[in-house]
């Protein structure tokens, strides 16, 4: 959370953070501005004191919503800079010098935001030599903003909720799509009899997330039989749905300020082998350990191996056992879920993840089997927070439904 800020920057040795570049796109710099409508900055935060927002003239109405105190960039005159230094790069610098020297910003300051890589390396190198008070800083890993982000408030929870309220009707109202269409030769086909294809369902549900103006930056995963067996497998737009092929529905949209939602059901129209609907209820019975055994300080690794355990000890190939399996279960059992698709916290399963659960964690729970090769695949996927308390809340409101009967 914002408010574990300056004990993470204690932690990590840095006086002060710089967090960056254009909004769209840049999770970092969204959190840090409350989600006001504004498209650059840079955000400047000493340890101990309440940071700052360089915004752009233009937007100086907007960047008041941030709640954070102000510079307006004009403020520097970066056209007589540039004049001076005649360029681009020397400007810069020039203008990062003397904002630094107002602020009193030295020592060591992390820098964070989405940036051309080579152009960041580039300006951070000659920030460095031209600024023999600051050493810049930077982390590959579990960064200072990353690490803040794990943890939401209740602000934060109430955005995702309603993100996921949206999400799952959107759910919902896919399912009553498909089963107003009529079945030939177990096939679903439209009015003017043409089979009824992945394309189109997609093109429905895409209309109806513009409808609750959800946005999907990310796209998202509608497979059917052999393509549900490939767990990113968007699905084939020419692919027919047919009754009794499993089905990978899998939505992660997002909507108020900036949040993501994740979810994912499987099912099958009309039937469904009974080959599919015993791996569907292991599946389920493992989304329902790994919940039960989520608590606060648990190593989230052993979330993942509790998930590789539970699908071993019914005969399927797991990950920890052959890392190069794409049959059985090939990946991790969760993410954390926020401004980014995938966040902290994660569940590498590898030993040196010393991640545990915490307060305010948000994440996914999306244990999956996955045979390719025998033409189906199944995941289920619930959104969990763990409260202030420790307690335990499934966030996802959708039923556990493998077979939808046709009308």
């Amino acid at each position: 959370m914002k408010q574990d800020l300056d004990r993470l920057m204690e932690e990590r040795g840095l006086d002060a953070a710089v967090i960056s570049g254009n909004t769209y796109g840049n999770p970092s710099l969204i959190y840090m501005l409350n989600g006001a409508n504004v498209s650059n900055g840079d955000v400047i935060k000493k340890r101990g004191e309440e940071p700052y927002f360089v915004h752009s003239p233009i937007e100086r109405d907007e960047a008041v919503a941030t709640g954070l105190q102000l510079i307006n960039r004009s403020t520097y005159n970066l056209a007589a800079i540039m004049k001076e230094k005649g360029d681009f790069l020397a400007a810069h610098v020039e203008f990062y010098r003397r904002l630094f020297d107002d602020l009193g910003v030295e020592g060591r300051v992390g820098f964070y935001g989405m940036d051309d890589a080579g152009a960041a390396y580039v300006f951070l190198k000659a920030l460095g030599d031209a600024l023999p008070h600051v050493e810049v800083c930077g982390e590959l890993t579990q960064s200072l903003i990353e690490v803040a982000r794990g943890t939401k408030d209740a602000a934060e929870v109430a955005m995702i909720r309603e993100s996921g309220r949206l999400t799952c009707e959107v759910v919902r109202e896919t399912i009553a799509f498909l089963r107003r269409h009529r079945v030939e030769d177990e096939t679903l086909v439209t009015e003017d009899g043409s089979p009824l294809t992945i394309g189109r369902v997609k093109q429905h549900i895409n209309h109806l997330m513009a409808e609750r103006r959800l946005e999907d930056p990310e796209g998202l995963i509608f497979a059917i039989g052999r393509d549900a067996g490939v767990p990113h497998n968007a699905g084939n737009p020419d692919d027919p749905i047919r009754l009794g092929q499993s089905i990978v529905y899998d939505i992660y949209p997002r909507r108020v300020g900036g949040y993501f939602f994740d979810c994912t059901r499987t099912f099958c129209l009309g039937y469904a082998p009974p080959e599919v609907e015993k791996v569907y209820w292991e599946v389920k019975a493992c989304v329902d350990a790994v919940i039960a055994a989520t608590e606060v300080g648990k190593l989230t690794r052993d979330l993942q191996q509790l998930t590789c355990d539970f699908f071993k000890e019914r005969g399927h190939p797991t990950i920890d056992v052959d890392e190069k399996t794409d049959e059985g279960y090939v990946h991790s059992v969760g993410h954390g879920l926020g401004l980014a698709i995938h966040e902290e916290p994660f569940f590498s399963g590898l030993s040196n993840n010393q991640r545990t659960v915490q307060p305010g964690h948000v994440f996914t729970v999306e244990p999956g089997l996955y045979y390719p090769s025998r033409g189906f695949g199944v995941r289920i996927e619930d959104v969990v927070w763990v409260d202030e308390n420790g307690a335990v809340h499934n966030l996802t409101d959708l039923p556990y439904e493998l077979v939808v009967e046709m009308e």
